[in-house]
């Protein structure tokens, strides 16, 4: 199938997408990575046991771990050493959020409490460097120097792009490139990292590597852009957080980025406001969305995501017809549509 009949199938399918595709083909290696994220999120220390695990069996999709053993299996690697690598990447993740949270000052995580509101902010950050450190030694045991390499590097970006997104939080003269390389970086690098390992470790051609990174990139940074969509346009019980959250927060997303270039002055100085902190109530967040929803902002954004869907999408054009390549086109396609 070539690039372009990829693209069309992206924009013109007709039926919901859904990720039980890419569950259904991930699901063996998944029941063998939930064993290895189960021993190794252990510790002598009870509180480090308890406090990860109400963040990991807490739901979630698992993108990025099924990233990797998809990739695996779209590529025919025959080793085990994806589940490690899926573990560390889960853990990866799962660090970040905990972190995230103690940043962000968040109440709700997956539809439930926060670990930092229940254990603390201190116990919150120091569990989220025991999964960082039991990630690398995951890493480790894999065996595969330049897998190491491709997720330590992934790790240095998202750490660097967590910090460009603090120091731009309440700056109303974020651009749309700044807030694309700010995503790129905390959120995309993992998913590019996690698709990339499986190429690596099968040993596979460049091009194939690059295809593999070139989805977790695109896939990635469309799945924060919906994010960001639905922090303005989902309740509470869809998402798994307070609506808002972003807002309060001074975030400037793609939603709002467009709605303040398309404001008039007056809509303009509400933002300038709300961003700053001084407008952050109930009725401040309804006259938000009512803004950006009088400016299409959230179609716009998630037309912008099905962009970097359809890029994802194409890039696995070079890879044969397989029941992996469809689950994760299909993957693709979920990212963009999901309404949570």
């Amino acid at each position: 199938m070539s690039a372009e009949a990829v693209s069309v199938k992206m924009k013109d399918r007709s039926s919901q997408p859904s990720l039980d595709p890419i569950l259904s083909l991930t699901a063996p290696s998944m029941e063998a990575v939930n064993a290895v994220i189960l021993d190794r999120m252990q510790s002598e220390i009870p509180l480090i046991p308890a406090l990860a695990g109400h963040l990991i069996s807490g739901g979630g999709k698992r993108m990025r771990p099924m990233l990797t053993l998809a990739g695996a299996e779209l590529v025919g690697y025959k080793g085990n050493h994806h589940h490690k690598l899926a573990a560390a990447v889960e853990f990866l993740h799962t660090a970040t959020l905990l972190h995230d949270d103690v940043v962000d000052g968040s109440e709700t995580r997956r539809g439930k409490e926060a670990a930092n509101m229940i254990y603390g902010n201190p116990a919150t950050v120091l569990v989220g460097d025991f999964l960082f450190a039991r990630a690398f030694e995951l890493m480790v045991d894999a065996d595969n120097l330049r897998a190491l390499k491709v997720l330590s590097d992934a790790s240095v970006i998202i750490a660097q792009g967590e910090v460009d997104q603090l120091t731009a939080q309440r700056k109303i003269e974020t651009s749309e490139e700044h807030y694309l390389h700010i995503i790129g970086a905390k959120t995309a690098a993992l998913f590019s990292a996690a698709s990339r390992i499986s190429a690596v470790i099968a040993d596979c051609p460049p091009e194939q590597e690059k295809a593999l990174d070139d989805y977790g990139r695109y896939l990635g940074i469309a799945f924060q852009l919906v994010d960001d969509a639905i922090d303005y346009d989902s309740e509470r019980a869809e998402m798994g957080k307070d609506q808002g959250d972003d807002f309060r927060e001074g975030k400037m997303t793609l939603p709002v980025i467009l709605a303040y270039e398309k404001g008039t002055s007056e809509e303009r100085k509400f933002w300038q406001e709300a961003i700053a902190g001084f407008r952050t109530e109930d009725e401040d967040l309804a006259h938000a969305v009512q803004l950006i929803n009088r400016h299409g902002t959230i179609a716009a954004t998630r037309e912008r995501a099905l962009e970097f869907a359809d890029k994802a999408c194409d890039a696995l054009s070079i890879f044969p017809d397989s029941k992996a390549r469809a689950a994760m086109v299909e993957a693709a396609q979920f990212a963009v549509s999901r309404l949570y």
